[in-house]
């Protein structure tokens, strides 16, 4: 039986880095490729970012129940098919699922074993400043992404982990213990020095472990919600 990681976090957290680094350092974990309606951006490539279908047929995929999970955001519809599921199955392979916080309750309510890990970035005016240097979106689509970060962060406590990405070595490498952590208690079988070292690393980001280091995290976007209010 595969094992399903979800990981969710705000744009422009550091999220596409991070499941790009840990799929070089983590064999058998299969990667799922979002259909999207939306056109290409850039240098995007069908079936490497995304599967770029019409409207129509992604309507057709959801009338014909293909879909884990899907949403429609700011127009477009982004889903996650089933089919990627049966293939890590097929393969032995555990499932890594790149999703939103919508996504990820669809999938937990259909999986409910599934993994989930919330990744943050250290605060609201280090995720304004990465949006602004990476130089993708206007000031006003900026601004949508950060209100949509506070809304989207407030649903941190339904994710069975919670990852800030301030450093990104020490981040992968925290993701990593956390995928290798719940391999090896999912396996049942009894952990060497090493395995239990992974453990509890894993273990520092667990939700109920995390509260205390999140916090000021969690009011940086808080404070700024009440004062555009």
């Amino acid at each position: 039986m595969s094992t399903v990681f979800i990981i969710s976090a705000p744009s422009g957290s550091g999220k596409s880095t991070l499941v790009e680094l840990l799929r070089r350092l983590v064999s058998g974990l299969d990667f799922s490729v979002s259909y999207t309606t939306r056109e290409p951006r850039g240098s995007e490539q069908n079936g490497r970012e995304y599967f770029f279908v019409l409207r129509e047929e992604f309507e057709k995929m959801i009338a014909q129940d293909e879909f884990l999970e899907y949403a429609d955001v700011f127009g477009n519809y982004y889903g996650t098919a089933r089919r990627f599921l049966r293939e890590a199955e097929e393969r032995g392979n555990d499932l890594l699922l790149d999703i939103d916080v919508q996504g990820a309750a669809q999938v937990k309510e259909k999986i409910p074993e599934a993994v989930s890990i919330f990744v943050l970035p250290p605060g609201r005016e280090q995720l304004e400043w990465r949006l602004n240097n990476r130089g993708l979106d206007s000031a006003k689509v900026i601004h949508r992404r950060l209100d949509t970060a506070s809304r989207e962060i407030e649903n941190y406590d339904k994710y069975d982990y919670i990852l800030v990405n301030d450093r990104l070595e020490q981040s992968t490498d925290d993701l990593r213990a956390i995928v290798l952590s719940e391999r090896m208690l999912h396996s049942g079988k009894s952990l060497s020095e090493d395995d239990q070292n992974q453990v509890r690393r894993a273990d520092v980001h667990r939700l109920s472990n995390a509260q205390d280091r999140i916090q000021p995290i969690l009011d940086s976007f808080r404070r700024t919600k009440v004062g555009h209010n």
